[in-house]
């Protein structure tokens, strides 16, 4: 059938056709005639395609009900009535994307696939389950994914338990995080973004079950849904599958539009609280943020407008804005705070590291500069070099790992969602035009006059510490919960410990055969048999050794340059970490650090740089360490490129003690506020650091790193000489011909382009004849309970299997499937109540179980202590280890963009594992069987009795299981 505008297919009318060659597709919009639902597809090539239905949701309060909503509807429905047809997908899918998302004013239900069968499958489980959930009539559902009461005997302390209610004080732990989302409260007092669309523990168990199926039946409805299509597909085909759902309805008006929020005459103020552990200081601890209301999401120019706004006043060392707040004391480090996707976007400025005598000062700070911008004009490097920014990334389309075609979508919903034409910030070509008049005018200028000086609508919050105030919530709600328990009657005693009873009993029963068996599923045959091979040749050009990555790159070059750093002196390791954090922050040659950063803007993707130890493919014990400068541009940019990482490597200014110590504030700042937010990380190296090599090395720039910064920055007066000399000393012994190893990927015909810009390069390099140092790391089982403020925990425990003596197999991936979506989700997730639980085992013996945002401490590690006993009992027909092989590649075959190819390809060259001992991996996932994973419990339960344990989080918690840890530590001063 031939589209055409106007046209009626399968009960949808095309109602517009257009060519969006910035994403090289035809863009149909249709709507549904019956039912009201909108679709746009984005025709194109691509075979990784992409469905998504999503839902204007709007809170009217800060239960969570969006959120919640977005988990329970993945509980089952009425076609496939399993308890978690999601986990039963991600098992056995080679999908590249299957999740949901809740965002301040939708929800989002996307999934993506390479293989059509596969991809067909996830529409169907996903439609039927927005549209069909079985929420209306199991009330465990909302109990599970929300909240209730968890009483499991009379005489027990009644509790919250809940996924969301944990994920949510995981989540609101952070205090950046808990900042952005309480400076949109205040901007938004009148609307749904004044809510919290995620949920606020305080709040989440107020929502009742009657509010919840209301939600569902309002918005829930084809006629407020965005349906969203993305690739190679047979559209006539796939409208028709998607009517099949559609039919049924009957346009409605769900009243779900986002309503503005009336403008302020007049800034707003407010001064919040956080909680701080008991021992922690005071000092440097608050937060503070000016933020402004500016324009309409609908608008592409003010929406690309103010990204590159924020980007120039706030994001790279270039920043005035940023620089200013610095140079004038007020805080540690300042940032953006940019949210394009609401209504009514909001921008503004973020500082930590301050205190609350600052406020005048910040505020002051931020508007004569602003003024001084405005008045004197922006410097128009710094103006060409954001705008490059984001030029490069709109024509590069790299989304590491993330279909192009979900970014697409959410891009999409940031203006269709708003009543607005879907398709104006994909076509960014009239717009990038647009900005570039800010090169030879006052366009930034102007943006800084109308939507900052003399906005009106905006809000200062201060954020300060309080110590003592998680005891003083944790203990008014126990006493909350214990007053709402005495009031209770026999009779609703005996009722709230049956309901308790009755949702572990639905979690502890599994599916029936036949309800799983609806499921659908591929089967081995879908799965390609060899493994993907990697781009790589090894050259030589001018002595040195080169891996060449042939492929297609758009003529964007990729450049990875990994420089031994094993003679690097143990004591001087925490150096080389904070090396790789103030390179490229620093002046180079006679380039000031502005300057510096200017130029790396204009001519070049980005250049980062990284510290990483790759221990060979059988041991962690042997291990290469490598700073890793990593670096792309347009082909012809490669001379500008390798002359500014020339500069940075070889003419970095480290006697700039101003600079020194602004960047070390900086990375403090950073790293507390990543400490907080991703602590499962955190916890899980250092677990692993107790007894292995590789591990401690990397410790010295994970936990280690923060404590070894926070010193250098308390103590910088005495130890800035010592500092200076300590960087330049690691940058001599670092930087090196001899130490390096070139990866370069881009087409085969611009391969001479690299060869006339690299051996310069090289050239400038030094010779050096420095011997490899052996590490002498203290390893001991410390078994720490690392406190911190926040409220839940990261639980792990982890053990080296090879040297209990097993080895590598293949069934390991498969285990860390059936660990994930089976027993742990089960174990720690389901019955729990914590967001999620990991398992994780490494070819060189490391494995490490690991749980986050956990509620839970000891019950966790009786988890991981039981996994064996499980293992030792598992049982799973044919279909269900199919299932799980499926999702075992799907989860190793994720599409790889060119960068990622050519790193991949790379780090197994450096760590010795060969196309043949990847193949091998894969035949054994392929032909895996039961008995290969019953036999895996005897290693679980060897590594689990090793007992190497670790915690992060919350103080109250981890004193009151004191005696589980060998030693208890203040994460923060």
């Amino acid at each position: 059938m031939k589209l055409q505008k106007g046209a009626i297919v399968n009960g949808f009318t095309v109602t517009d056709k257009r060519s969006v060659r910035e994403v090289n597709s035809e863009a149909w919009s249709f709507e549904h005639k019956k039912s009201g639902a909108k679709v746009i597809y984005l025709a194109n090539d691509d075979d990784n395609r992409v469905f998504s239905i999503s839902f204007r949701t709007p809170p009217a309060d800060s239960t969570g009900l969006p959120h919640i909503l977005e988990h329970s509807v993945l509980c089952g429905s009425r076609k496939f009535p399993s308890k978690e047809p999601f986990v039963e997908l991600v098992k056995g899918s080679l999908n590249t994307f299957l999740n949901a998302m809740t965002f301040p004013d939708k929800t989002m239900y996307p999934v993506a696939s390479k293989n059509p069968k596969d991809f067909r499958n996830l529409m169907d489980v996903y439609l039927d389950a927005v549209f069909h959930p079985n929420l209306y009539n199991q009330t465990e559902i909302l109990m599970q994914e929300g909240w209730h009461y968890e009483l499991e005997s009379k005489d027990k302390e009644i509790t919250y338990k809940g996924v969301v209610y944990n994920e949510m004080k995981g989540a609101l732990s952070s205090p950046d995080a808990l900042l952005q989302r309480r400076v949109r409260a205040v901007l938004f007092p009148d609307t749904a973004y004044g809510f919290e669309s995620g949920g606020d523990p305080e709040d989440i168990p107020q929502l009742t079950q009657e509010q919840f199926v209301a939600f569902h039946e309002r918005y829930y409805h084809p006629s407020n849904s965005y349906i969203f299509l993305y690739g190679d597909l047979d559209i006539v085909d796939t409208l028709e599958f998607i009517d099949s759902y559609l039919a049924e309805y009957d346009e409605v008006d769900c009243n779900s539009a986002i309503q503005h929020q009336k403008p302020f005459t007049r800034t707003v103020e407010k001064e919040l609280e956080y909680p701080v552990s008991s021992t922690e200081k005071l000092e440097d601890k608050t937060f503070y943020s000016l933020c402004f209301v500016a324009g309409d999401a609908t608008d592409p120019e003010q929406y690309l407008g103010l990204q590159i706004l924020e980007h120039l006043l706030l994001e790279t060392p270039a920043a005035p804005l940023k620089q200013a707040l610095i140079d004038a004391e007020v805080c540690k480090d300042a940032s953006g705070i940019l949210v394009e996707s609401i209504l009514q976007p909001m921008i503004g400025v973020r500082i930590s590291g301050s205190n609350p005598d600052q406020k005048d000062r910040f505020v002051k700070t931020v508007y004569q500069t602003l003024e001084k911008l405005v008045r004197e004009g922006i410097d128009k490097k710094l103006i060409e070099s954001s705008i490059n920014v984001f030029e490069f990334q709109l024509r590069e389309a790299n989304y590491e790992g993330m279909p192009k075609g979900l970014v697409y979508n959410m891009r999409v919903m940031d203006s269709w969602l708003y009543d607005g034409d879907p398709l104006v910030h994909l076509a960014y070509e009239p717009v990038l035009t647009k900005m570039k008049t800010a090169l030879t005018g006052r366009y930034f200028e102007n943006l800084i006059e109308r939507l900052l000086m003399e906005n009106t609508h905006r809000a200062l919050v201060m954020l300060k510490p309080r110590q003592g105030l998680e005891e003083a919530k944790s203990a008014k709600l126990r006493q909350e919960l214990a007053e709402f328990k005495s009031g209770l009657s026999e009779t609703e005693l005996n009722k709230l410990v049956r309901r308790t009873k009755e949702l572990r009993q639905r979690q502890q029963t599994p599916d029936s055969p036949e309800t799983l068996a609806k499921i659908p599923l591929l089967a081995i045959e879908d799965i390609a048999p060899k493994v993907e091979s990697l781009p790589l040749q090894e050259k030589r050009e001018n002595g040195a050794q080169i891996l060449f990555h042939p492929q297609f790159t758009n003529r964007i070059a990729y450049v990875n340059l990994y420089f031994s750093v094993s003679a690097v002196p143990q004591e001087l390791l925490p150096y080389l970490f904070l090396l790789a954090r103030i390179l490229g922050k620093v002046s180079a040659g006679q380039l000031s650090y502005s300057e510096l950063s200017n130029e790396i803007n204009i001519h070049t993707g980005g250049i980062q740089f990284d510290v990483s130890a790759f221990s060979l493919s059988n041991t962690d014990e042997q291990f290469s360490p490598k700073l890793l400068v990593e670096a792309k541009a347009l082909v012809e940019k490669l001379p500008q490129m390798f002359e500014l990482v020339s500069k940075i490597i070889n003419k970095s200014c480290y006697d700039d003690e101003k600079r020194l110590k602004e960047v070390i504030q900086e990375t403090t700042a950073t790293w507390e506020n990543s400490i907080t937010g991703y602590g499962q990380a955190f916890v899980s190296n250092r677990v692993l650091g107790y007894f292995s090599p590789v591990a401690r090395y990397t410790e010295y720039g994970m936990l280690d790193f923060y404590h070894f910064v926070a010193d250098l920055e308390k103590n910088f007066q005495s130890k800035a000489k010592e500092i200076s000399a300590k960087l330049r000393e690691v940058a001599e012994l670092v930087f090196a011909k001899n130490n390096l190893l070139a990866s370069i990927a881009l087409e085969e015909e611009s391969y001479p382009a690299f060869q006339a810009a690299f051996p310069q390069f090289y050239a400038d390099l030094p010779r050096r004849d420095d011997k490899p140092v052996k590490y002498q790391f203290t390893l001991s089982r410390d078994n720490e309970g690392l406190i911190t403020s926040g409220k839940v925990q990261m639980v792990a425990k982890a053990a080296n299997y090879r040297r209990l003596g097993f080895s590598y197999h293949g069934s390991m991936k498969v285990l860390e499937t059936i660990l994930r979506y089976d027993y742990l989700w089960s174990q720690v997730r389901v019955k729990g109540g914590a967001y999620g639980g990991s398992a994780k085992f490494e070819r060189n013996g490391n494995l490490v179980f690991f749980s986050y945002r956990d509620p839970n401490l000891k019950e966790t590690l009786a988890v991981y202590d039981e996994m064996a006993e499980f293992l030792k009992r598992y049982d799973a027909g044919e279909r269900e280890m199919i299932k799980y092989i499926i999702g075992t590649i799907g989860r190793l075959d994720i599409p790889l963009t060119p960068s990622m190819k050519a790193q991949r390809a790379a780090e197994q060259y450096i760590r010795g594992l060969a196309q043949a001992d990847r193949q091998k991996e894969r035949d054994e996932i392929l032909q895996v069987k039961l008995d290969d994973i019953r036999k895996l419990a005897k290693l679980v339960d060897a590594a689990m009795k090793e007992n190497y344990l670790c915690v992060l989080g919350n103080e109250e918690k981890i004193k009151q299981n004191k005696t589980v840890f060998g030693k208890l530590v203040q994460v923060f001063e």
